[in-house]
């Protein structure tokens, strides 16, 4: 008996020694932070006073880009086309709403009985040593050995409408869900045409900048053919120089300007920065007449078709179902319950025959469940469902008073760009009259440099407003569409 007590010592004290192992393993895993908030993080765990980052390729993976045309010259409805089949943001959106839609479904699947098998097994041997010998034997051995399967079944009855609540809240959510892939895909309509209008309107910013050097060369050539006359003073020339230098700048940063803006539309379409395609616009694209101030009626349509104004209210409503499900659980549950079992066992003891025996059974069992003492737990989920439910209600209303100003507010901006717009127009017919006649006056002798340096910024600016003017109209009545909860289709005019 001596040997097996101590071989039993001797296993307790390896057993506490590995345990004791595995619990310092845990703090020895501060070695994979940094050693302090001034020293970098190295993965290797070697010294340096650099804060770079491992490389990993895997991060620098691309998508594969969009198929375009070289030779096609794409108009806004086709971008519109390519940002809607490209842009992330479709197909988040595209995602959320699936998972809402699995939601209506794991709330449905609540109605329906828990069905599951199961088997047990298992074996267990015993050494049980002898006081004393017997037939020269100085211990028992005894082994057992199991399997048990089973089917079991479980069913809620009735809930007193909680799963039936739960299932309407499930259904909102998946109504917001899906207006809101719809409101996404609005909001890439706009966002496209906004940048593509402000691009068109930097495209043509660059080209009055070019006409502009040109206007101010053709005044320099003027200063140098009177100069060659001994009529002009050198001062005229060096002011007419300066006049093509600024121009050359402006040109320049009209350049840089149409660069920023051939970015945002890229990025408004959800394609990588290098893409190259070639995008053709329409300085001439008509504008509306006038724009009167929406109506009641108006806005009352606007905001019955709205996405955002819908997707808060049905959060409300789902909030709102979300009280009814939480105040069920003060109430009993019925369920049904039934069981279906077999075994198989045997036992062996040494020197005896084995002992198999087979099992089965089977129940069914209906319960109740009354919930007495949660020491407040139900009372506060009604309370926090309560609490959702008011912030849901006042997330739509201001979502609802926002819309309306924003209406209202695109209508006021629409109204103004018109009227901007033809201003600029008629500022336009009368700087170039001012301009060549300016010119045509320095030419003769008439005028001064200084007139005609004046004109030709004078034209430049009027031009300018003109094209900011247009597209600024454009801009607006987009937005005016996008606001009203109209800009549903790829040709937004």
């Amino acid at each position: 008996m001596k040997p097996r007590t101590q071989t039993f010592k001797i296993r307790t004290l390896s057993t506490a020694v590995g345990l004791c192992l595995l619990a310092g393993c845990a703090t020895d895993q501060l070695a994979l932070a940094p050693a302090s908030p001034s020293s970098p993080w190295t993965p290797d765990g070697i010294s340096s006073h650099e804060f770079a980052v491992p490389a990993n390729p895997a991060v620098a993976e691309l998508p594969a880009p969009p198929a375009i045309n070289q030779t096609q010259v794409y108009q806004l409805p086709e971008l519109i086309d390519i940002a809607q089949m490209q842009n992330p943001d479709t197909r988040i959106a595209w995602q959320q709403a699936r998972q809402a839609a699995l939601g209506v479904g794991m709330a449905e699947a609540t109605f329906l009985p828990m069905i599951s098998a199961s088997v047990i097994g298992g074996y267990q041997r015993t050494h049980t040593p002898l006081p004393y010998d017997i037939d020269g034997q100085h211990d028992v051995d005894t082994s057992g050995s199991a399997v048990v399967p089973a089917l079991a079944l479980q069913w809620l009855i009735f809930d007193f409408g909680q799963r039936s609540a739960l299932q309407q809240a499930a259904k909102h959510t998946s109504y917001a869900a899906n207006v809101a892939f719809n409101g996404m895909h609005q909001k890439i309509i706009y966002d496209v045409t906004r940048s593509y209008y402000q691009y068109g309107a930097a495209q043509s910013r660059r080209k009055i900048a070019q006409e502009t050097l040109r206007n101010s060369q053709k005044i320099l050539d003027a200063a140098l053919a009177r100069n060659k006359n001994g009529v002009a003073t050198t001062v005229e020339v060096a002011q007419a120089r300066q006049q093509v230098a600024q121009s050359e700048l402006n040109r320049v940063v009209a350049q840089g300007t149409e660069r920023d803006a051939w970015q945002a539309l890229l990025a408004a379409m959800g394609i990588s920065a290098s893409s190259q395609i070639r995008v053709g616009y329409a300085e001439d694209k008509p504008l509306p007449q006038t724009a009167s101030a929406p109506t009641q009626q108006m806005i009352k349509l606007a905001l019955s078709q709205r996405p955002d104004v819908l997707a808060t209210y049905a959060a409300a409503q789902a909030a709102t179902a979300g009280i009814k499900a939480a105040e069920a659980d003060f109430l009993p549950k019925v369920y049904l319950a039934s069981a279906v079992a077999g075994g198989d066992g045997r036992f062996d003891m040494q020197g005896l025959p084995p002992i198999g025996q087979q099992t089965s059974s089977s129940s069914i069992l209906l319960g109740v469940t009354v919930p007495l003492y949660d020491g407040g737990i139900r009372a506060a989920r009604v309370k926090e469902a309560e609490s959702r439910a008011a912030v849901a209600n006042e997330t739509f209303q201001k979502t609802q008073e926002a819309a309306v100003r924003e209406i209202i507010v695109a209508a006021d901006t629409l109204q103004s760009a018109l009227e901007a717009n033809q201003a600029a127009l008629n500022l336009v017919k009368t700087a170039f009259i001012t301009y060549d006649a300016a010119l045509e006056s320095y030419r003769n002798g008439v005028g001064t440099i200084t007139v005609a340096n004046e004109a030709a910024n004078g034209l430049l600016y009027a031009q300018q407003a003109s094209t900011d003017a247009h597209a600024a109209a454009l801009i607006a009545a987009a937005n005016l569409a996008f606001v009203m909860g109209k800009m549903t289709h790829v040709d937004p005019e």
